[in-house]
């Protein structure tokens, strides 16, 4: 895995130390000796992990860590103190500055590695989501996620720990801010993240009964569990087990014994940071939804009906069945827009999208193909049936006047369709709408308020 990693110290030996350890495992590597130069670069040029000492004059690390956790531009990079300071307060003050982790010097090789690499390929998940998110912003389809800011987020957690005293320790520590369920067993653990809806899933890894590692690899296996945190209880000093954890993909870790501070801060940071992949995806989720889907009414858009049109005529042709398409328009929308304003017209076609929605079929996929036009694609429907059920919505809207917030209160409406059945395996889609829309200016030069089928 190759990342571009900021190394940030004021003393050039320990820089070039870093620097020379991080270019053998081929990171690239740029350095900053304050941290006011480090702002300018990580602007300038945004690194893929911060590895941030504490002790600098002019601006230490703490408030540099601040100062890119606050930058919405920035406050997804992970940052990582590595400082000679090793005491549990100085851990727990660069976790509440918003650091990733807190590495004491001399730094174990192994360790920095790892824990770069895990950071990194976090950090990569991270990325593809923001990218994604991106393209919902630039078509003004959505807000963008919140920072990683919130200072006290609480959530469920999942502790999965059989030492008992342990696990009422840290119930005690952190309850009533969140609420947790603590488990016992491999079998039960698997059962709850399946039922459940964590925000954090922490592991001891010293279990007597079963293998914590593989408990956490089930864990990253399971649909459920693949987007929660995990954060390990590991022995000191053992290595082994934490670098196998970090590779496969757990997010943070605590080593024993435990201090009841950085074990609040570490669970605070990995709750931040879900709710923030959670509004991302929520955010991508959503701006796949808008691209498809018309504001206004909620029925599928024109691109989205484009899209499949060709592919429902093909099925029907395929199969031997008929497809009916029903292209149907508001008449004398333009007046209602110019008596009583457009957002009375809104209203207008919000609730004669909701009587389509009404008159057709699950299958049937009903769209707003524009304006005040809109269309019914009816697979496995024949043109005689069609009709009934277009006659059957034009007499309904002609009926029920539609209700509007403004003076006179209710307006009568109508409406003309126009309907066109496919032809067999050499239609096309492009023929289907034209012989359709054929059909609705017809329906209009006819007098409107009916129904006209391409076959008559």
């Amino acid at each position: 895995m190759t990342a571009r990693v900021l190394v940030v110290d004021d003393i050039l030996s320990n820089v070039k130390l870093l620097d020379a350890k991080l270019t053998a495992e081929y990171f690239e590597v740029e350095t900053a000796s304050s941290g006011a130069e480090a702002l300018d670069k990580i602007a300038a040029n945004e690194p893929d992990i911060v590895l941030l000492d504490v002790m600098m004059p002019g601006m230490d690390g703490f408030e540099v860590c601040r100062r890119i956790k606050a930058n919405p531009a920035t406050a997804h990079i992970p940052v990582v103190m590595v400082t000679a300071l090793d005491q549990s307060s100085d851990r727990v003050a660069g976790l509440g500055a918003g650091a990733d982790d807190f590495l004491t010097k001399p730094v174990d090789d192994e360790a920095l590695l790892a824990r770069v690499r895990s950071l990194v390929r976090l950090k990569m998940l991270t990325d593809e989501l923001r990218m994604r998110e991106a393209t919902g912003k630039s078509m003004g389809l959505l807000d963008p996620a919140e920072t990683l800011s919130e200072e006290r987020p609480t959530g469920q957690i999942l502790l999965i720990e059989d030492r008992p005293e342990s696990a009422a320790w840290m119930s005690a520590a952190l309850t009533p801010d969140n609420q947790l369920l603590s488990v016992e067993t491999f079998e039960e653990a698997l059962v709850r993240v399946r039922e459940g809806n964590f925000d954090l899933i922490i592991v001891s890894l010293g279990l007597r009964g079963f293998d914590g590692l593989r408990l956490c690899s089930q864990l990253r296996s399971l649909p459920e569990g693949r987007n929660i945190p995990i954060l390990v209880l590991v022995s000191a000093g053992d290595r082994r087990k934490l670098n196998q954890a970090l590779e496969m993909g757990v997010n943070d870790y605590l080593a024993r014994p435990l201090d009841k501070n950085e074990l609040i801060a570490r669970v605070r940071t990995q709750l931040r940071k879900k709710r923030y992949a959670d509004r991302l995806r929520q955010n991508v989720h959503l701006s796949v939804e808008m691209a498809l889907t018309d504001q206004l009414t909620g029925l599928h858009n024109r691109r989205y009906m484009t899209r499949h049109l060709a592919a429902l005529l093909a099925s029907a042709a395929g199969s031997g069945k008929h497809l009916a398409f029903l292209i149907i328009d508001v008449d004398h929308f333009k007046s209602v827009n110019d008596s009583f304003g457009h957002d009375v017209g809104d209203e207008v076609l919000r609730e004669f999208a909701s009587r389509i929605s009404d008159n057709v079929r699950g299958i049937d996929l009903a769209c707003r193909f524009g304006g005040e036009e809109f269309v019914v694609v009816m697979p496995d429907t024949e043109v005689t049936h069609a009709w009934a059920v277009a006659e059957r919505l034009r007499k309904s809207v002609e009926a029920t006047p539609f209700a509007v917030s403004r003076a006179p209160g209710t307006l009568n409406i109508t409406i003309s369709i126009g309907i066109a059945g496919s032809e067999g395996p050499t239609d096309t889609a492009e023929a289907l709408l034209r012989r359709a829309d054929q059909a609705l200016y017809r329906a209009k030069r006819d007098g409107r308020n009916r129904v006209v089928a391409d076959a008559a």
